[in-house]
């Protein structure tokens, strides 16, 4: 493999580029695990809301969070169930905070929203295939690469295959790393659940191609071997 498809990007001089698509919060999705902290000027008034959700089964994964059900739900105390799937932390942080104002439970409620299960998995050519937990909630595709020990020598970095699922659809994007138009793409950063798979370059198929074809051959030549050892000997 030549060189210059071993490096990463087209950069060959001091630049600034504009970013055209900065990082949006992304929506909350049905089986997301929330943790919502709520606080007040009254701690008694606001420990009800920071308690697992009464009257229902409780996992231990589940004990700190609140899981977003099919119907796009949470059941939160008291209020009951609250629409969550399709709305950014914020969007949900201000509703319930409305709700609770509304409803007259609490006076002035601070209300956090935190992402549990973020996740993205990393898989194919890297050093160590994984699924990275991203406590930061932001995470970019060099970072995701970078947790699974950057690329092995047999990737294909014109052929980085982003896999993502949002709105009933799966989205298959093809990401070239020897292009510094990465770095404009709405896909540079990623979203909960994505899957990258790192493609291997064409001397990695043509070397598992031809230990397939000679597989059989060398076998059977060991097997002949073996024989001959103990019978001969």
């Amino acid at each position: 493999m030549g060189s210059r498809k071993a490096i990463y990007f087209d950069i060959k001089k001091d630049a600034v580029t504009q970013i055209e698509n900065p990082a949006t919060e992304p929506v909350i999705q049905p089986n997301d695990l929330l943790n919502i902290t709520v606080s007040s000027k009254s701690p008694e008034a606001s420990e009800i809301y920071n308690l697992p959700v009464p009257n229902r089964n409780i996992t231990q994964t589940e004990l700190n969070g609140y899981l977003v059900g099919v119907d796009s739900t949470i059941q939160f105390p008291v209020i009951g169930a609250i629409k969550a799937a399709g709305r950014t932390k914020n969007e949900l942080r201000m509703e319930i905070a409305r709700l609770l104002i509304e409803n007259k439970l609490l006076l002035d409620p601070v209300v956090s929203i935190r992402n549990l299960n973020y996740k993205v998995t990393v898989l194919g050519e890297v050093q160590r295939p994984m699924v990275v937990n991203v406590p930061a909630e932001r995470i970019s595709l060099l970072e995701a690469i970078g947790f699974a020990g950057d690329l092995t020598l047999y990737a294909n970095r014109e052929n980085v295959l982003l896999i993502r699922e949002e709105n009933n659809k799966r989205i298959f994007k093809v990401m070239n790393l020897n292009s510094n138009e990465i770095f404009s793409s709405p896909y540079f950063y990623l979203k909960p659940n994505d899957v990258v798979y790192v493609q291997p370059n064409k001397t990695k198929v043509s070397n598992a191609s031809a230990f397939r074809s000679w597989a059989p051959v060398i076998l059977t030549a060991l097997s002949l071997a073996t024989v001959w050892y103990y019978r001969f000997r």
